[in-house]
């Protein structure tokens, strides 16, 4: 009954508190007050000092900042404008035309930015203009774009996945690995949806094809710079050459070259990437010492050993396990975004987890899929957001658009259940 009381309490303050627009590390610091000091007599002072100190102290959490700095550098380069130059050329033949350009830019750039929201903005900023002259249906324009731009929770370097790992204590590197064939593989299958719905539409589906293909290899050669910043980043981990740590310092080197020689890097431009990483940073963080606290405030209530000996009771089997924590992540991301349904779950589904027998590495890129989904899911999915501010269209259209690519996240964990090589292969091999 105690433990019923506390969940209701923590539950009910937690939705007060965003739901009047309080920050959400601030949220979750309050709820974890709150609930420790109706429910147990802990020294709460102390015990959020300790937990506080704790979840800011990993080393493993010296990659963020040094991702999202890189990622920050290549926002503010030309980056955008070279990928659809030299991708388009190898693009325009498909079936859908430069409507893959969204996707494969989408790709190419989360490997080396590790962040959903600023893969949208980058790519999105030259492609849009680019793809509306040329007359694609705007719905596709925004449908392939939202999808694809989750792209970067899942291709490392993930900043998501970073905090996943923290969370959970397993090794960045592995998650990595784990996360790269499956977002390789996602990213096909969006493809694949839009050759196929170009099938199906082409009565009506009549772009303009006026793009120059000359020089191919000055456009092959506009691609090289990325992608050697790409391998020389991810290359690094898989090879055991480097951490993700010295790797992230090893990307803001390479993306301080690369935009130097596009000339596209001033001191200004470097301020605002520093400040705007420093930004993201602070945002991460906060989150993380609020969940932390709220985690340890649960776990002095019983909520997590009672939430899990209440599931373990259903007997559900693995697969009804995983059909239920996808619903529950997909209505946790109607209300928040997929950081804090991380790090703010993971005390409770972590246990259960492990205690089902499904591998860590795997569940990692499950997640990431499922919080995917949330970027794209309204009224919180943030990407919804971004589009919103860049094509002028009401977040209806927006959310019509990006929900075919959200039934393809979908049918793409049923394949990642049945095939769950996917993911655990590559760590087995070079792990």
């Amino acid at each position: 009954m105690t433990e019923t009381l506390s969940i209701i309490v923590f539950l009910s303050t937690l939705f007060i508190l965003l739901g009047l627009g309080v920050w959400v590390g601030a949220a979750l610091l309050a709820t974890a007050i709150v609930g420790m000091f109706l429910f147990t007599n802990a020294p709460i002072g102390d015990s959020m000092a300790l937990t506080v100190w704790g979840e800011q102290s990993s080393w493993t959490l010296t990659a963020l900042p040094l991702f999202i700095w890189m990622g920050e550098i290549l926002f503010r380069t030309k980056l955008s404008e070279t990928l659809f130059r030299g991708l388009a050329p190898f693009m325009r033949n498909l079936p859908g035309g430069l409507l893959h350009v969204n996707i494969g830019a989408s790709a190419v750039f989360a490997a080396i930015s590790g962040s959903s929201a600023a893969t949208v903005a980058t790519v999105g900023k030259m492609s849009i203009p680019e793809l509306r002259a040329r007359k694609y249906p705007e719905k596709m324009i925004i449908g392939t774009l939202s999808g694809a731009g989750t792209l970067g929770l899942l291709i490392p370097p993930s900043i998501a996945m970073i905090v996943f790992g923290v969370t959970v204590n397993e090794s960045i590197s592995k998650l990595f690995m784990a996360s790269m064939i499956p977002g390789l593989a996602l990213a096909l299958c969006f493809m694949a949806y839009v050759a196929v719905w170009t099938m199906f539409n082409k009565k009506t589906f009549n772009p303009i094809q006026d793009l120059d293909v000359s020089n191919m290899g000055r456009r092959l050669a506009d691609l090289l710079p990325v992608l050697l910043l790409i391998v020389a980043v991810i290359g690094s981990i898989y090879s055991g050459i480097a951490t993700a740590t010295e790797a992230a310092a090893l990307g803001v080197l390479g993306a301080i070259i690369l935009s130097a020689i596009q000339r596209s890097l001033t001191w200004a431009s470097l301020i605002e990437s520093i400040l705007g990483a420093v930004r993201t940073t602070a945002m991460i963080m906060f989150i993380l010492m609020g969940a932390g606290f709220l985690s340890l405030a649960m776990g002095f209530t019983g909520i997590p050993r009672a939430l899990a000996e209440g599931i373990e009771a259903w007997n559900l089997s693995p697969v009804m396990l995983i059909v239920i924590l996808t619903v529950f992540y997909i209505i946790l991301g109607c209300f928040l975004d997929g950081l804090s349904s991380i790090v703010l779950t993971m005390a409770v589904i972590e246990p259960m987890i492990r205690a089902a027998g499904f591998d860590m590495l795997w569940f990692g890129v499950y997640v990431m899929i499922v919080v995917e989904m949330a970027q794209i899911t309204p009224p919180i999915g943030f990407n919804l957001f971004v589009l919103q501010g860049m094509t002028g269209k009401d977040m209806g259209f927006i959310s019509k658009a990006s929900f075919p690519m959200f039934l393809v996240m979908a049918g793409f964990i049923v394949l990642l259940y049945f095939f769950p090589q996917m993911a655990t292969w590559l760590p087995s091999v070079l792990g």
